[in-house]
Order: C-alpha cells, then sequence, then structure tokens
C-alpha cells in the first residue's frame, strides 16, 4: 500500500535574467531592470510605525513592523506583540530593506528576445506578457495534454499558483522544500508516527538534546532558536552528531564527529544499548507502539563495536550518548531536522531518529515531541484538477512527498517518456540552484517549448526564461496567513494568527500572485472557475474562519491572540492513538514492508571516498538565504563569498593557508565557475570539505552577488535518489581543490 498523499491533506496533516547581450542594446536601462540609485530619502519627516508586516526572508516568517519616513521604508523590527519572535528579528530580516530597494529588483514583465541563457531583454506589458503566456500554454496543453506543464514553485505567494496549475491537469509540481529539503523527513515520520513533524519539539523544557547533521544556529529560524537556547540555560545537555564542528556543535556536550553517510548505524547502536540495559519508555511502547519485538530483532547485528568502526568514532562515545538519552527519558529532543535529503538513503535514516523518540517515550511530555496547534482557517482555492490516466510520474516510489520528484520531471522533459514536458514554469524557485546536476537542468531548460518565470529579481533561472515578470516582494503585499501557538509550563499556551500585510505601497509594474494568475486564468478559458477576485478577498477568506479580517487585525497590531491548550498530555498518560494504519507508533512499518523495503530502520552503506578527494558537504549561513540574499547589499557585506573549510592537518600536507584562493573540481571533470578562500580548521574531519550553499551566481544582472564564491550545485552533478520518496541525496560528490591552476590531491 503506498502512502498516497494530495499536497493540501499533507499540509492540513502538517497544521500548519540576462548575459551576453547588455538590456541597454534591446530596451533603455530604465525601461526594463532600471539601474540606478535608491530614491532621494526625501524630507525626514516623523518616522510613522506599520504593523503587519510577516517576514519572507527565510520560510519561518517572523511578524514584523516597519518604520516609514516620506512613504519610504527606513527600518524593519521585530512586532513587540510577537509571542513567536518578539522584538527580535535576524540579520536577514533586517535587510530586507535592502531587498525592497535593490535597484537591480525586476520592475517590468520582460520578453526574451535572444536566446535562452543569454538573453535579450525586451520591456513588453502585462497585457502582451499574459496574452503571450496563455497563448503558448494553451498550444501546448492542447497538443500534448494538461500535463505538458510542469511547474518548480517556491514561497508563500506561489501557493495560488500552484493550485491553478495543479487544478489544469497537471501533477508535474516539485517543491525544492520537499524533494532537496524536509520531503523524506516529513514521509519517514508520517509511516512511523502518522503526521509529520514539523520542528516541533519542546527543547526549551528538555533535558537532553539530540542534534543530527543540524544547521541551528546557522539558519537562524529566530523563535526555534530562542526555544533551543532557552533549553541550554534550563540545563540541557547538548549531543551533536555532525562531522563538522558547527554552531551548535561548539554548544555540545558531546559533540560525535561522525563519518558521514553513518547515521543509521549510529542510531541502531543507540537503540541497541538503550533496549539490552532496559533504559526506554517500556510503558509508552506496550501502550502506543507496534513492531517492538521486530525492531528488537533487527537490531542483534548492531552493537556499539559495529557501528564505532563503520561510524569512525569511539565506542565508548555511542555507550555515553545512549545512556544519556537513557537516563534523561522521557524528556528528551530528538530533533527531527530539516534538510534530510543526503544521500539517497534517508528514508530509512530518519525512521531511526522517529523510532528512537518513541522508544524514548519522548512524545507530548516536556521536552519531547509536541503537537502544537494554532487556530483554524478557512480555504477556497481553484479545486483539485483531474489529471490524464497514467501521467503521474511519481508512482514508482511510494512514500514520495506531495508534487512529483524532480528528477522525475527532469528526465520526462529530456526523453519525453513516459509522456512529454514541453512547458516549465518557475514561482519563485530557482531550479538551478536547487536541483542536482545543474548541467542537465540547463539542458532541459533549453528543450522545451516555453519557459515562464516570476522572481521578484534576477535570478540564475530568470536567464532562461521567455517570458519574465515581476513580482510584489513580501512587503508590498498581502499573502500569507500565520497561525500558531506558543507555550511554557508555567504559563497559559496562546494562539496566535497573523497575515501578512504591506508596509509600504509597491512600485513600478509589479503584482501579486493572484492578479497574475487570474489574468492568466481569464486568457485560458478558466474565468468561470476564479474562487477569489483579489488577494485581500483571498486573506480575508482565510481569517474568516477565525472570525478575523484584514480590517480587524490592523486594529490588532497585525497579531490576534487568544488562550490556546497545552500541547502535553495529562500527567501520567502513556496510551495515545495515532494516525497509522495500526493507530500506534510503528516501529516495523508493514506499509514500508508491503512496498519491499525494510520495515524496521535499516542502514545502507555509502559510497566511501575515492583516493585523493574529499567529501563535498554543504550547508547554511546564519546571515544568507542561499541564492535569494547574495544580492543583498548588507548580507554580502557580512558574507561576500563561501568560504572553504579544510581540516588543518590536511591543509598543513596541502600547502594551503587561510586566505589561499582556490577553486575546485569534482569526480566527474565538473569545475567551479568561481573561487574562495580557505578557511583552515580543526573543525571538520579529514575526508570532508564544507561550503555553505547558495553562491556563485551566473546571472550578470545581479550587480552584486554574481560570481562571488562558489556554487555548491555546479559540483553536484550526481545524487542519490530515495527509493522510497524520490528525494534526491546531494552529498554524493568528491572533489580536489585547485590552486593556482594546479589540481592537488587529497591527502586523506
Amino acid at each position: 500500500m503506498a502512502m498516497n498523499l494530495t499536497r493540501r491533506k499533507f499540509l492540513q496533516s502538517a497544521s500548519l535574467a540576462a548575459a551576453a547581450v547588455p538590456l541597454s542594446r534591446v530596451a533603455p536601462v530604465q525601461a526594463s531592470l532600471v539601474k540606478g540609485q535608491f530614491a532621494a530619502p526625501g524630507s525626514f519627516a516623523q518616522t510613522k510605525t506599520v504593523t503587519g508586516g510577516v517576514c519572507e526572508m527565510c520560510f519561518w516568517r517572523c511578524q514584523l513592523v516597519g518604520k516609514v519616513r516620506d512613504n519610504r521604508l527606513v527600518k524593519l523590527e521585530g512586532n513587540p506583540k510577537s509571542i513567536e519572535n518578539g522584538k527580535s528579528i535576524c540579520a536577514r530580516g533586517n535587510a530586507g530593506i535592502q531587498l525592497l530597494y535593490d535597484p537591480d529588483r525586476l520592475k517590468y514583465p520582460l520578453k526574451n528576445v535572444g536566446k535562452r541563457g543569454a538573453p535579450k531583454w525586451k520591456r513588453i506589458s502585462w497585457e502582451e506578457a499574459l496574452d503571450e503566456s496563455a497563448e503558448r500554454l494553451q498550444a501546448i496543453q492542447k497538443k500534448y495534454g494538461p500535463h505538458s506543464v510542469a511547474l518548480f514553485p517556491h514561497g508563500a505567494s506561489a501557493f495560488y499558483p500552484l493550485q491553478y496549475f495543479e487544478f489544469t491537469g497537471t501533477p508535474n509540481i516539485s517543491e525544492a522544500s520537499f524533494y532537496q529539503c524536509r520531503g523524506v523527513r516529513d514521509m519517514a515520520y508520517m509511516s512511523t508516527f502518522g503526521f509529520p513533524p514539523g520542528e516541533n519539539v519542546d527543547m526549551a523544557n528538555a533535558k537532553a538534546i539530540l542534534l543530527i547533521g543540524s544547521h541551528l544556529g546557522e539558519n537562524v529560524h529566530v523563535s526555534h532558536l530562542k526555544q533551543y537556547l532557552k533549553g541550554l540555560e534550563n540545563g540541557a545537555k547538548l549531543i551533536v552528531l555532525d562531522p563538522r564542528f558547527s554552531a551548535a556543535a561548539s554548544k555540545a556536550d558531546i559533540w560525535v564527529a561522525i563519518k558521514p553517510g553513518t547515521d543509521t548505524a549510529f542510531l541502531q547502536a543507540v537503540m541497541t544499548r538503550l533496549i539490552t540495559t532496559g533504559r526506554y519508555d517500556k510503558e509508552f511502547v506496550a501502550k502506543s507502539c507496534t513492531g517492538f519485538s521486530e525492531l528488537k530483532e533487527s537490531l542483534t547485528h548492531a552493537t556499539p563495536e559495529w557501528a564505532a568502526t563503520i561510524c569512525d568514532v569511539p565506542k565508548e562515545q555511542i555507550l555515553e550518548v545512549a545512556d544519556l538519552l537513557g537516563v534523561s527519558l522521557p524528556n528528551v529532543s530528538v530533533h527531527p531536522g530539516r534538510h534530510t535529503t543526503w544521500y539517497g538513503t534517508d528514508f530509512q535514516r530518519v525512521r531511526a531518529q522517529a523510532c528512537l523518540s518513541a522508544i524514548l517515550g519522548a512524545y507530548a511530555v516536556p521536552g519531547g515531541m509536541i503537537r502544537p496547534k494554532g487556530m483554524k482557517l478557512g480555504t477556497k482555492s481553484w479545486g483539485h484538477g483531474v489529471f490524464a490516466e497514467d501521467c503521474d510520474l511519481s508512482t514508482f516510489w511510494p512514500f514520495h512527498p506531495p508534487g512529483t520528484p524532480t528528477d522525475a520531471i527532469r528526465e520526462a522533459t529530456l526523453t519525453g517518456k513516459p509522456y512529454p514536458i514541453k512547458a516549465w514554469v518557475a514561482w519563485g524557485q530557482n531550479p538551478i540552484q536547487t536541483i542536482p546536476d545543474q548541467a542537465r537542468t540547463i539542458e532541459a531548460l533549453q528543450k522545451v517549448d516555453f519557459v515562464l518565470v516570476t522572481d521578484v529579481m534576477p535570478m540564475d533561472i530568470t536567464m532562461y526564461a521567455d517570458i519574465l515578470l515581476p513580482e510584489k516582494s513580501y512587503l508590498e503585499r498581502y499573502d500569507y496567513v500565520k497561525t500558531g501557538m506558543q507555550w511554557n509550563p508555567a504559563d497559559k499556551p496562546q494562539q496566535f494568527v497573523a497575515a501578512r500585510m504591506p508596509l509600504v505601497e509597491p512600485m513600478f509594474e509589479r503584482k501579486d500572485s493572484v492578479w497574475i494568475i487570474n489574468e492568466l486564468a481569464k486568457r485560458m478559458g478558466y474565468a468561470d472557475k476564479i474562487p477569489v477576485k483579489s488577494i485581500e478577498e483571498h486573506v480575508d477568506i482565510r481569517l474568516a474562519e477565525a472570525k478575523l479580517s484584514i480590517a480587524a487585525l490592523k486594529k490588532m497590531d497585525g497579531i490576534y491572540l487568544q488562550d490556546g491548550k497545552s500541547p502535553y498530555a495529562p500527567a501520567g498518560q502513556r496510551a495515545f492513538e495515532f494516525e497509522t494504519d495500526s493507530g500506534l507508533v510503528e516501529l516495523y512499518s508493514e506499509q514500508t514492508a508491503d512496498n519491499n523495503f525494510s520495515g524496521t530502520p535499516n542502514y545502507i552503506a555509502t559510497e566511501e571516498v575515492p583516493a585523493g578527494f574529499a567529501r563535498l558537504l554543504y550547508g547554511r549561513s546564519p546571515v544568507h538565504s542561499f541564492s535569494r540574499t547574495q544580492n543583498n547589499r548588507w548580507l554580502h557585506h557580512e558574507m561576500p563569498e563561501n568560504p572553504l573549510w579544510v581540516n588543518d592537518q590536511v591543509a598543513g600536507k596541502m600547502g594551503l593557508k587561510n586566505g589561499d584562493r582556490v577553486m575546485l573540481v569534482n569526480q566527474d571533470g565538473a569545475k567551479s565557475r568561481n573561487s574562495t578562500v580557505v578557511k583552515v580548521t580543526p573543525g571538520i574531519r579529514k575526508d570532508a570539505v564544507y561550503l555553505a550553499h547558495g553562491f556563485g551566481s551566473m546571472n550578470p544582472e545581479l550587480s552584486i552577488g554574481n560570481g562571488q564564491g562558489i556554487d555548491d550545485q555546479a559540483l553536484i552533478t550526481k545524487f542519490g535518489i530515495d527509493p522510497e520518496t524520490g528525494t534526491t541525496g546531494m552529498r554524493t560528490n568528491f572533489v580536489k581543490i585547485i590552486k593556482d591552476g594546479r589540481i592537488l590531491e587529497m591527502p586523506v
């Protein structure tokens, strides 16, 4: 039996531009992307505070207020009424002003009259842009079927377009947040607990916190970090499994410098130790779990000695970790992570994390995994599309997240099998930097008949657009409604609702996603199916379920608060019902076994590092949101490029020192387009090097971010496809360092 989920059901269950030819040769600069200085600062009249902002510099979406002077935003701050982030926002949140007024921003609809990848832009009207887009999409769908269109969405503004394209009949929708980030995590937890975990672990009240390859402190999700740091302040012991001395590892009581790709073996050995010593939550396992005997039997080989050899860590460290978790149960935060697509064997690893949480009884208790509930919101959508028979590319992967595996879309585009995909639509996603094997993505973009891109900034993907549409930024539009809950054992839990509202009026000819899609739909023959007339109506319909409206929220400083219900179970309750087939936590999953996968978490070895190479690891930066912020003047000043972490002993043997400028070449001969500096450190294993992801943009229309640092995605030419989910594991590439034009062998 496959886990067949729609995107909407899934989300409900979670609760929750130019190259060789300058633009000026096609149209005056001011008529296209408008390079130039910021607007004059004005008269410095009294500053007013505007409430209702919700950040989109990352997906965490902190609540904001804006300081506005002469109709110009001059400062962003956290909304003091927020029970999530309060007055706090991160560096990226502060730098939203630089996105808003970036002179490189897209300002008008543009048509490419040159080549994809080396475009010549012509400014056109919205009518021309929408007429041509509708005409070309309709022609493609009429000739090849509705499923001949693929959509790559990202961010809150892509929600309405996603619904529309699904309604028109395409299942080919691939979100990087699912297929290159968290999808495998969510599906693994659903097969174990029956629900996706989000990041809902009660770290503030934990006795022990286990982080597995986490980037806490480097992704800077403000309220999440506050919970984490509160837990450490309250005395929680921190365990970090990471081949790199990350920000989290720097605060750890136990840092396990684990060999990449061996985390499942480590977790298996920890569970073996807990079971053999009797340090597991016997009552929770007996009352709320099924498959314990099968799990125990599957672990007979997984001794600490076995795992120590595989993981390249001391056996004593495995025992220390297991015993610390055992004495801390059930008040343990086994963090589920977020970016979990690593090696193409990730479903099994994350299943092991979920099973570890279960045998520790770390559910619905202080410190454990919890399910805080926000207020219920209304909905009005395009409705479900009708897909043609045999047009779902995702059926090969029975536990795939909502949508279609990215690589399946790309292969169908390139081969025409099992059916042709002839149009790509990107909405706020940069597939060139999200999908592995960059050259193959570009090949697919060159092959399709039509490419439509909507974005805020010129990105790598916008260079391949036929029609390029400028969108309002999150500071200029309505769209997202956030609901959630905050709790503290000493206080009443509170629920909140915050709707994104514009802090300033939009400039130039930028539009919101509802207006764009409605106008496109009219031209494609769906005028009578349009569910809402405006983005404001869409937001008000969502708020109406909570007896709220935009007008009402404006009077409440942008946030509505009410009492909530504790996420903890009553004291002593150890029996629970879960949304699995059995109604219990499934330590052994018949669903996975029925689909010919291991019913219990299974360690699968990752390819060893070839001689002369190091494994390429990548991760997050605290001052950047991947490629989206590379052109941000303030953030670029703080981190203009992504240093290459190299182990100090390895660097010494290679003659490398801090600040040396280097390039990289991978196992397939792919070379980095740009260079970066070396960071020599003992804080990384000898068999790996590390880069922050999202640098090295190739778009020359980015006057600040273009060509800065190394694009790790250009070096990820091979990847693992997780057999259960179809998600793409990308820590499967190996590199050598190039210095002064000479390729250096890694002495590992």
